[in-house]
């Protein structure tokens, strides 16, 4: 049967505008984008096929082009259309956070900080530069490392912070594991930072470990 046939309270679109996006599962947001189905497949069914396939969203969203074209009815130009849209979920979670806008809604942060990290398999090691009301001066990758960590250097995030002329910081790395929660080098290297941005005058705010769809703050666990 195909989607137009459905009642209407259970077509994608129709949901979508009449409850909002957060209403539909993986398998809907997904068919929307794919406007399509295949031979004897609705888009829905289609969805849900590449979703077994892949295993999820985030891996499908993940998959390079040639993983993503060995699925039935996707292809370039559906790949480029994808990147597109993920790139421009990207960039929304940036623009609360450019240069001048004062952090206000930790979660907020934590999302961006995500965004950014949670997909490497390898770990990388970044900093928010903050200004005296915590307005946000610059985004940074510092250090990348391997699968089971990166070399942090407390005097190239010292001279790093004093060339953007920073009075506060806050740093996030990821956990390629997935699991969030802080090692022990986690909380050794936050420590030394802490200290050595201290003798510039420089506030550490927060450390926050990104893991596979969650985040830990030093802050919050009261580990600063």
């Amino acid at each position: 049967m195909a989607i137009t046939d459905w009642p209407k309270a259970e077509r994608p679109r129709e949901k979508l505008l009449q409850r909002g996006a957060a209403a539909l599962s993986d398998a809907e947001l997904l068919a929307i984008f794919l406007r399509t189905g295949v031979a004897g497949k609705t888009a829905v069914d289609l969805a849900r096929d590449l979703l077994s396939r892949f295993g999820s969203l985030r891996v499908l969203l993940n998959a390079d082009l040639k993983q993503f074209c060995e699925g039935p009815g996707l292809g370039e130009a559906k790949f480029t259309q994808l990147q597109a849209t993920v790139e421009m979920t990207r960039r929304h979670f940036s623009e609360t956070l450019q240069r001048g806008n004062a952090l206000e809604n930790p979660k907020q942060t934590h999302h961006f900080l995500a965004a950014h990290l949670r997909d490497y398999s390898f770990e990388v090691f970044s900093c928010l530069y903050l200004d005296n009301r915590h307005r946000v001066i610059q985004f940074e990758e510092l250090f990348r490392g391997t699968i089971n960590g990166a070399s942090v250097h407390p005097r190239e995030v010292v001279k790093k912070a004093l060339g953007h002329n920073a009075a506060a910081v806050i740093f996030a790395h990821n956990h390629p594991s997935g699991v969030a929660e802080p090692s022990m080098a986690d909380k050794q290297v936050t420590r030394q930072l802490i200290d050595a941005l201290a003798l510039v005058d420089v506030r550490v705010l927060d450390h926050v470990v990104v893991g596979d769809g969650t985040t830990v703050s030093f802050a919050e666990r009261g580990l600063m």
